[in-house]
């Protein structure tokens, strides 16, 4: 399940890639445009810039601007970024502990399947593609 960190991730990239013209967007207009508190806004913030995706300025005329442009972004970058691992089981998670039953488990295969199809998935819709409207984004 994606928490609100890594839907509001993608809101906050959407809101910056729409509103930026090549400008730092300031914190505070973010908040109030997606109606998210500057507290909780700040943190999501702050996992964006240190993953890369966003540069920070400090001070007068600072605020937040993409790294790329929004065609570079996949929503899989973004969520992974701010929620971890989207495996499905925690077996599959990157550096887990085997599983003692992996040898002879019945659903692995599918598991990876259904990992590998969330993944291509997520990796097919940019944020460019979040900012058009409407998409069919069925499989």
């Amino acid at each position: 399940m994606i928490s609100t960190r890594g839907r509001y991730a993608l809101r906050v990239m959407i809101d910056i890639a729409e509103n930026s013209g090549g400008h730092y967007i300031k914190l505070d207009e973010i908040a109030k445009r997606q109606n998210i508190s500057e507290k909780y806004l700040e943190s999501i913030l702050v996992i964006l810039t240190r993953g890369g995706l966003l540069n920070g300025l400090r001070g007068k005329g600072g605020g937040y601007m993409l790294t790329k442009s929004p065609s570079d972004y996949t929503v899989r970058s973004i969520i992974e970024l701010t929620e971890g691992s989207l495996a499905t089981v925690a077996c599959l998670k990157p550096g887990a502990v085997p599983c003692e039953r992996q040898s002879d488990c019945r659903t692995i295969e599918m598991w990876r399947g259904l990992d590998d199809v969330i993944a291509k998935y997520l990796d097919g819709i940019t944020l460019y593609d979040l900012m058009e409207k409407p998409i069919d984004y069925s499989i």
